[in-house]
């Protein structure tokens, strides 16, 4: 094969050790440095020595993240690789092998890189993806908040709409500090919710042992410093994305899209769309969110989707499941399939519609303008009426058909 790199190195990286090999016109040359910074320095060098233009490795873990940083400071190009693309023949499996194999693909340029933002995105990513985290974090003590009163026979969350309301807080606190009077806890009720007093006097009757207040106590501290933490990295998240309030608006404006998940789909897919996916139907496969392709002797296999971005993923799919009841085209389209395909799949179908609208809004810079919860409708104006037309006849009636006039 022809040689289209003629000095690369490839390199075998894990968590202690990098074996690193070195491609050239004059031969190959393997050495093995630890990770840690003093001989990752070392490692560049020897690169910069050997006069080396491209370095590959594995997306493996975290662990590609200190050399890529490094060799970014250097201006020395990098491909970090799906490990599945680059499976080495079978045979003898080591370390040496691996890199050894990864520099003759790189060498003979058929390696594809994976998509690697520059380093201001990768701040921005760690810091949405590690709010995100948090506020799973806040939800899960929500729901052990609500064990615990499940426990002492308190049936709170019955009655109110939000077990961390203003009015529910307020009596949670209250039961912590020892209080066991319901009337005196149902007078915590504000605003619409002292219309449920009766109910809430019958709900807060309860049996809560010592150790059930510490619990609570302890979980609405630690439910208000994780509210403080997220209020923090909002703060750090919004300064970054200031530059492109625009795009965050643009986004904003999609049915199920918070600013917070506007947020989150700037920091995966990055602020210069275009330039990194050729189209919507490249990005939404990057993100996971289209049917595999499987099939082989004429027989189509499992189209399951691949894994793609996992936290993009994960974020539209949840956005897509928030406007089911919406009355817009994207409701719509959620209802349409969940009742062909199921609720999971619907999701998918809505997430992917959300992906493709967000690159066109980004590369159109254009606002959203919902096609109507009536689209698909209006696409099948004519079957529904020939549906139509077909059952009344089935149930002998005689029907005639006259098109309104034009106003």
């Amino acid at each position: 094969m022809e040689v289209i790199i003629e000095r690369a190195c490839g390199m075998d990286v894990h968590k202690d050790n990098i074996t690193a090999c070195i491609m050239t016109p004059e031969g190959k040359e393997i050495q093995t440095f630890s990770t840690k910074t003093v001989f990752l320095l070392q490692l560049v060098d020897w690169i910069k020595q050997h006069g080396c233009t491209h370095v590959a490795m594995e997306s493996t873990s975290v662990y590609w993240k200190p050399i890529v940083n490094l060799l970014e400071a250097e201006d020395i190009e990098f491909l970090v690789v799906n490990a599945q693309h680059i499976k080495a023949v079978p045979g003898r499996k080591t370390d040496v092998k691996d890199a050894e194999w990864i520099a003759k693909l790189l060498r003979h340029g058929l390696l594809k890189a994976s998509y690697i933002p520059d380093r201001n995105q990768r701040e921005l990513r760690e810091l949405v993806r590690y709010r995100r985290s948090i506020i799973e974090e806040r939800a899960r003590q929500h729901n052990r908040i609500q064990k615990v009163l499940e426990g002492a026979n308190i049936k709170l969350g019955s009655v109110v709409s939000d077990i961390m309301g203003l009015s529910s807080k307020n009596m949670l606190h209250a039961i912590a500090n020892g209080e066991e009077d319901p009337e005196k806890l149902a007078n915590f009720a504000q605003r619409t919710l002292k219309r449920k007093k009766d109910e809430l006097e019958l709900a807060l009757k309860g049996y809560v042992s010592p150790h059930q207040r510490l619990m609570i106590k302890t979980i609405l501290t630690h439910i208000d410093f994780l509210t403080e933490q997220i209020e923090l990295l909002d703060q750090e998240v919004a300064e970054r994305v200031s530059k492109y309030k625009e795009d965050v608006e643009r986004l904003d404006s999609i049915p199920g899209i918070s600013t917070r998940m506007a947020e989150q789909i700037l920091a995966e897919i990055g602020t210069n769309v275009k330039d990194q996916f050729p189209s919507a139907a490249h990005m939404c496969s990057w993100a996971g969110l289209v049917p595999g392709h499987n099939e082989s002797a004429g027989k189509r296999k499992s189209s399951k989707t691949k894994k793609g971005n996992k936290y993009l993923r994960a974020g539209l799919t949840e956005a897509a499941h928030s406007v089911k009841g919406s009355k817009n085209y994207l409701g719509a389209l959620y209802r349409r399939t969940a009742a062909r395909k199921g609720k999971k799949r619907a999701g998918i179908v809505v997430a992917h519609a959300i992906l493709r609208i967000s690159y066109y809004l980004l590369t159109r810079k254009e606002m959203y303008v919902d096609l109507g919860e009536d689209y698909f409708d209006k696409q099948r104006e004519q079957s529904i009426v020939r549906h139509a037309l077909r059952r009344l006849e089935g149930l002998g009636y005689i029907v005639s058909i006259k098109e309104p006039e034009a106003s």
